[in-house]
């Protein structure tokens, strides 16, 4: 067993994890607890946890990735305390019930989004300053690929997915010049990608590439990015213990508008009673209480990581149930 005084050697290929002794920190309140790390990238976060981590304690890290996985599993045969499943963390309940932990965690950490590994290999198709195959899934030994999707999807399906998911406001532009295009010869290639997006796009947004908001928008669609954020945070009650802490790290609006509203409504308590009507805070029964405000990287840890300026952490803690 990895000493638990001692951070491990990180991964070769580990990217910057952002953020890092601040969710963790955060999240962290029993050191003898269970926790998961839905997103476990390279493992910047675990390793964190780890070396705070009692004897007793656990450490479940999810990814879809499945060379994440593999790293996970190096650190698996490294450490005791920690297990690894490949997955989505949508499925956590599942996975809980597997391990006979459905009484409930101490903390679920999720670090949303695209890893800088991810982002760096022009194989994986996520990155429109690279040559390569137009993947863009996170788990490639399932699912459509984003060529797939753009070769059958209808001009309105493109449309609905640049503007929804990737706040394109140049949307059905951009879906008719890759109608136009595929029409010529497949889209199978991310430059080949943004390239076309790039010549749709008629206002440049200063210190953007003019394909950034439509390979978010793709790669979001093809992964279930939203849809699996909303699974969790449903679920996210039935997963913790009481006292126990869900802390998520977002990069763009739509997942931190979705985190936002969801612990401030579960902070605020029953939303259907009547708003004329005196309650104390109690009778409302929130199910959480916010943890200080939005946390959003330093200006140092902007400078060493670029890739961070867009984060923030919000964190929320599970309430005990109140009786009559």
């Amino acid at each position: 067993m990895t000493s638990s005084s001692r951070l491990p050697a990180p991964a070769p290929d580990q990217h910057i994890t952002v953020l890092l002794h601040e969710a963790v920190a955060a999240c962290l309140t029993d050191p003898a607890g269970i926790y998961i790390d839905g997103t476990f990238g390279r493992g910047g976060h675990s390793r964190l946890l780890l070396s705070q981590l009692a004897p007793e304690g656990r450490l479940l890290g999810i990814d879809k990735d499945p060379r994440a996985l593999a790293a996970a599993q190096q650190l698996a045969e490294e450490d005791a305390r920690f297990s690894c499943q490949q997955g989505s963390f949508a499925q956590l309940p599942e996975y809980l019930a597997a391990r006979g932990w459905s009484a409930g965690v101490q903390g679920i950490l999720v670090d949303l989004g695209v890893s800088s590994p991810q982002i760096d290999d022009p194989e994986r198709g996520f990155s429109f300053m690279q040559d390569g195959p137009l993947d863009m899934r996170m788990d490639t030994t399932q699912g459509e690929s984003a060529a797939d999707w753009l070769a059958q999807a209808s001009e309105a399906e493109i449309a609905d997915v640049l503007f929804h998911y990737g706040e394109e406001r140049h949307a059905r532009r951009m879906a008719r010049a890759l109608l136009k295009a595929r029409a010529e010869a497949p889209i199978t290639r991310t430059l080949a990608l943004a390239e076309i997006i790039k010549a749709a796009n008629p206002s440049w947004e200063k210190h953007k590439h003019p394909a950034t908001r439509a390979f978010q928008g793709i790669r979001i669609h093809i992964n279930r990015e939203l849809d699996d954020l909303k699974h969790l945070l449903a679920q996210a009650m039935s997963c913790l213990a009481p006292g126990g802490r869900l802390a998520v790290i977002s990069f763009h609006s739509l997942e931190d508008r979705l985190v936002k509203r969801f612990m401030r409504d579960a902070a605020r308590g029953d939303a259907h009673l009547p708003a004329h009507v005196p309650f104390r805070h109690t009778e409302l029964r929130p199910e959480l209480r916010l943890i200080g405000k939005a946390t959003k990287p330093s200006s140092e840890e902007i400078a060493l990581n670029p890739r961070a300026r867009s984060a923030v952490l919000r964190v929320a803690e599970k309430l005990p149930l109140l009786t009559d």
